[in-house]
């Protein structure tokens, strides 16, 4: 899988992955301890959407374009509001969708005073770019090193509260065993955190996978782990078709996920489907 993220920033993967990253967030505020949002791959902070890059693929049309738009219940909405609102952040107000932010700008903006957020990124085009968005910031530090390499470094954190967020490029064919391996390694240093593990779910196989090593994983060195699955399509998946649907592994769960997502998700089914209404998938995998 070839990831550029520029080509695919604000479609519907992001807008799942970014729902769910904003609940966790929220939920660690609810303590007063600082904590750390550790993103292993982090991109280029904020992507412009009226970009060549973006505008070549355009699926931000069927994804974060059609979120703005689409009304939400009463439940549902208060819910969706904070990602809405931080998304609206980077753009100008009443006017239509310029930018849309990436992962790091999302958690910096979910940070109090004392909490940190450190962001991992090698890749010569989008780094740049994170250093200019972070820029002077004493909340947030930009690391040049590998993702794989700083997973594990990095945990625990002195906070000893927060999130990892691993969400590779998937450019190389053996990442699932990449994520599945630096996971353990990380887990098994800081079993008391939470995990945020992103995936295109192309080949059910290698999904399965992928969850039954992190679920054994959870299971050795912390029983009382949990890890929620989450996997939403847009379409049926073909030969030589983009990304139609993509996963999610929560582990160490805020309490209150669950239900949350099983007020949100069904709600953006119409918005996000194409070619018709499109399906999700939400079960603890412990």
């Amino acid at each position: 899988m070839n990831y550029r993220h520029a080509f695919h920033a604000g479609n519907f993967a992001d807008v799942i992955k970014h729902i769910v990253l904003v609940r966790i967030l929220l939920h660690l505020q609810e303590k007063d301890a600082a904590f750390r949002v550790i993103d292993t791959h982090a991109g280029a902070g904020v992507y412009d959407l009226t970009g060549e890059e973006a505008q070549r693929g355009g699926e931000w049309l069927t994804g974060i374009a059609r979120i703005m738009q689409a009304r939400f219940s009463e439940d549902a909405q208060p819910l969706i509001k904070p990602y809405l609102d931080i998304v609206r952040s980077f753009n100008p107000q009443g006017g239509a969708l310029k930018a849309y932010p990436g992962s790091p700008l999302i958690a910096r903006a979910l940070l109090r005073p004392n909490d940190r957020l450190t962001a991992c990124e090698v890749e010569s085009s989008a780094r740049p770019d994170l250093i200019d968005a972070l820029r002077r910031d004493t909340q947030a530090r930009v690391v040049d090193l590998d993702g794989w390499t700083a997973l594990p470094a990095f945990v625990p954190p002195k906070e000893r509260r927060g999130l990892v967020l691993i969400d590779p490029p998937y450019e190389q064919k053996d990442e699932f065993e990449r994520l599945a391996a630096g996971f353990a390694e990380a887990f098994a240093k800081w079993p008391t955190g939470s995990y945020l593990l992103w995936y295109p779910a192309k080949s059910r196989r290698a999904a399965d996978e992928l969850v039954r090593q992190v679920a054994q994983t959870i299971g050795e060195a912390r029983p009382s782990g949990k890890c929620l699955r989450v996997e939403f399509s847009v379409a049926p998946q073909t030969a030589g078709q983009g990304l139609t649907s993509a996963g999610l592994l929560v582990v160490n769960p805020p309490w209150t996920l669950a239900a949350e997502l099983k007020t949100i998700l069904p709600e953006l089914e119409k918005p996000l489907g194409q070619g018709g209404a499109s399906r999700f998938r939400l079960v603890p995998s412990i």
